[in-house]
């Protein structure tokens, strides 16, 4: 199987650039898999979605997005988010708590966040 260049970025930092087998991610239209080949597309990405890769080196990784873009050409697949944050990276109990915040931002991020964590549990 051929491998796609993937980019998650964002607005804070660059969370991952490689190749990876297939990139998933839940847009406003539904859940896409993109694999290299795919047709050019842009699509929304889903408000407190999540987006998994499977690098062609290393184990799968899953982000919890917070609005932002996927763009897919015949090159790259890149995905461009406003937050995004790698499920290892999130303190479960913390985002629980988050989640009663009067900031609607920070109780957004929390779901995102903890979006990721049950998709990384899934398998």
């Amino acid at each position: 199987m051929a491998d796609i260049t993937v980019e998650l970025v964002a607005v804070e930092r660059m969370l991952w650039s490689g190749t990876a087998s297939i990139v998933t991610a839940q847009t406003t239209e539904g859940e896409i898999g993109v694999l290299s080949g795919h047709e050019p597309m842009l699509g929304q990405l889903r408000e407190n979605g999540v987006v998994t890769i499977r690098p062609t080196d290393g184990d799968r990784l899953v982000a919890g997005v917070q609005g932002g873009f996927l763009s897919v050409s015949p090159e790259k697949v890149t995905i461009l988010a406003d937050y995004a944050i790698w499920a290892d990276e999130v303190d479960a109990s913390q985002a629980e708590s988050q989640l009663q915040d009067e900031d609607e931002s920070v109780r957004a991020r929390a779901e995102a966040s903890l979006n990721a964590v049950r998709r990384k549990a899934e398998g």
